[in-house]
């Protein structure tokens, strides 16, 4: 059968959450314009229906040229229950576009001699705790996420004997790394001799006029940055139209994604992209810095199937056109940055919530129409604004899953979706990824439902037809089948199932399942054992995705720590940790 996983950006996710401010204000946002200048009508309708598929409460979209800014607009609300309108002066988290500006800043560093790209990072930063038993790390492969470190450990710990250890040799592969980015920060920070902040205000935000631009999220930039909100609950998948929330506030300055900018500094950013690295007064980089920025190093399957990454930045072609793309997802933000640079163009969008996806459909459709007006051309219709509902072979999941215990579940294809039938009544499935479905009703809302195909045959993609089904602990078979008996595992696995709550400010809550002699994170990531208490995900080098479970009472675990240092409890020590703290 086919293997279920989750990568480690999804994985990673589970422990980010964000602390819910006013569970009881949860409700679902209305969807009107706010400001827009420039913005073609086909584009402007798009948004709309996207936003309310999509259930995000406001978007800030930003359409450029080489000569600046073509179209900005807000939508939406930064107060859903207020109906207070997104406007153009609210600064949206841009996430991980930041990256871009990173690769940037070293860039101009090189241009100035003051550092090498092929040079070892321990070069400049001889403090850094990090074990490379399979190469030196150049900071080359900190820009392209191929140093072969795990994708957001700690860069630093109180912990004097910490250190960091290496999964892969440097050069071999693309695992997208959080961990670099803020060693690249750092870097830059001692070849600067400025904080990150302060070097990339003066390096690139003041340069190109991005004077409404914050290069950290900080308490003194709270009254500009948009409100934002997470799902209701942090506990399960989210369906598309479920209970979202305001956000809790956060302080971040780190360079992986510290950035929070307005539609229009971006489009003076996108201009500058657009112009290779020219300013009206000189550049920003030199043409070989740009040239190197938007090189294509190594494939880049995080951003799409032909992508291949450069320096901050991932290369990809758009219907026979150079493009430019990233994303960047906060802890209550999403953005998509687009820049086709055959034909001139740039688009950028971002969300004031977190909902698991990015807004990549909009930036997209935006270039494509943006190309038909100097033609005069009709605009091209408009892709659907929520893909989870189109599901591309129905009748592959169609049929009766039995589980060994007797239990049966229903799947029933319709012309481009599927539901789940219980009890007679049917339940809409909303695709998440491939083989991957959420169930918005109670009896499946922990966990996603979790289809596996049988074999390829004769080079078919994907396998003709799924033919289990699980759901957290549970395990079904497609009725009439003949499934491969398991083996009971190795180790005892019971002591390590059940909820764990994240200590810290962030919440976010992670389940801990058996399924088939084999434990797994919410029921989606499968974990192997490496040694006593200590788990990896099976897709991935050795010490790349590593899960440990410590202090074990009555025979149970009751501490877990994922590869971040984010250390989580069982959900009766958080309780207790809670009813303690509201004691005193």
């Amino acid at each position: 059968m086919t293997t279920l996983t989750m990568s480690r950006r999804s994985l990673l996710a589970l422990t980010a959450a964000p602390a819910l401010a006013h569970a009881a204000g949860a409700t679902k946002p209305v969807h009107e314009p706010a400001a827009q200048s420039g913005i073609p009508a086909e584009v402007a309708s798009f948004v709309h229906r996207y936003m309310h598929a999509m259930n995000a409460p406001g978007m800030a979209l930003a359409l450029a040229n080489a000569s600046g800014a073509i179209g900005i607009g807000s939508y939406g609300f930064v107060d859903v229950a207020a109906r207070t309108p997104v406007t153009l002066a609210h600064r949206f988290q841009i996430g991980s576009i930041t990256k871009s500006f990173v690769g940037l800043c070293v860039l101009q560093l090189q241009d100035e001699g003051r550092l090498d790209v092929q040079h070892p990072i321990i070069r400049y930063l001889p403090w850094l705790p990090i074990d490379c038993p399979f190469g030196e790390i150049r900071i080359h492969h900190l820009l392209t996420h191929t140093s072969g470190m795990p994708e957001n450990p700690a860069t630093m710990s109180a912990d004097p004997g910490y250190r960091i250890r290496q999964a892969s040799a440097p050069g071999s592969r693309f695992q997208y790394c959080n961990w670099a980015y803020d060693v690249l920060g750092l870097l830059i920070e001692h070849v600067d001799g400025r904080p990150w902040a302060q070097a990339v205000t003066h390096r690139i935000l003041h340069p190109l006029g991005m004077n409404d631009t914050a290069a950290a999220i900080t308490n003194d930039q709270r009254a500009r940055i948009a409100q934002s909100y997470v799902p209701l609950h942090d506990d399960r998948p989210f369906p598309r139209h479920g209970a979202i929330v305001p956000a809790a506030t956060i302080t971040f300055e780190n360079s992986a994604g510290s950035i929070a900018s307005t539609p229009a500094d971006m489009a003076l950013y996108m201009a500058m992209l657009l112009r290779r690295g020219a300013t009206h007064g000189g550049r920003i980089v030199s043409e070989e810095a740009f040239r190197l920025f938007t090189t294509g190093f190594t494939p880049a399957p995080d951003f799409g199937p032909t992508a291949q990454y450069g320096y901050g930045i991932a290369i990809d072609d758009l219907d026979g056109h150079v493009r430019l793309r990233h994303t960047g997802g906060m802890a209550s933000f999403m953005s998509a940055i687009h820049l086709d640079l055959t034909e001139g163009l740039g688009a950028f969008a971002s969300i004031n919530a977190m909902l698991g996806y990015r807004p990549n459909p909009v930036v997209e459709y935006a270039l494509r129409v943006l190309r038909t007006r100097p033609k005069g051309t009709p605009a091209p219709p408009p892709p659907p604004p929520d893909e989870s509902v189109h599901v591309a072979d129905p009748a592959a999941y169609s049929g009766t899953y039995v589980a060994p215990d007797g239990r049966r579940l229903t799947v029933r294809a319709r012309a481009a979706s599927i539901e789940l039938v219980r009890d007679g009544i049917a339940i809409p499935l909303q695709q998440a990824a491939p083989d991957q479905f959420i169930a918005d009703h109670p009896a499946f809302a922990l966990f996603m439902l979790l289809f596996s195909r049988t074999p390829s045959t004769g080079g078919a993609t994907p396998p003709p037809r799924a033919v289990e089904l699980a759901h957290g602990s549970d395990w079904y078979a497609l009725d009439g089948t003949t499934t491969t008996p398991v083996p009971p595992p190795t180790v005892d696995l019971a002591p390590y199932c059940g909820t764990y709550c994240a200590i810290g400010s962030n919440g976010g809550i992670v389940r801990v399942v058996q399924r088939r002699g084999q434990l797994w994170l919410d029921g989606a990531a499968p974990l192997v054992p490496v040694s006593a208490h200590t788990f990896r995900t099976p897709d991935e080098p050795p010490s790349a995705t590593v899960v440990e479970f410590r202090t074990f009472i009555d025979g149970r675990a009751q501490f877990m720590v994922l590869p971040n240092e984010t250390v989580f409890t069982t959900g009766i020590l958080q309780r207790i940790r809670n009813l303690d703290g509201l004691a005193s």
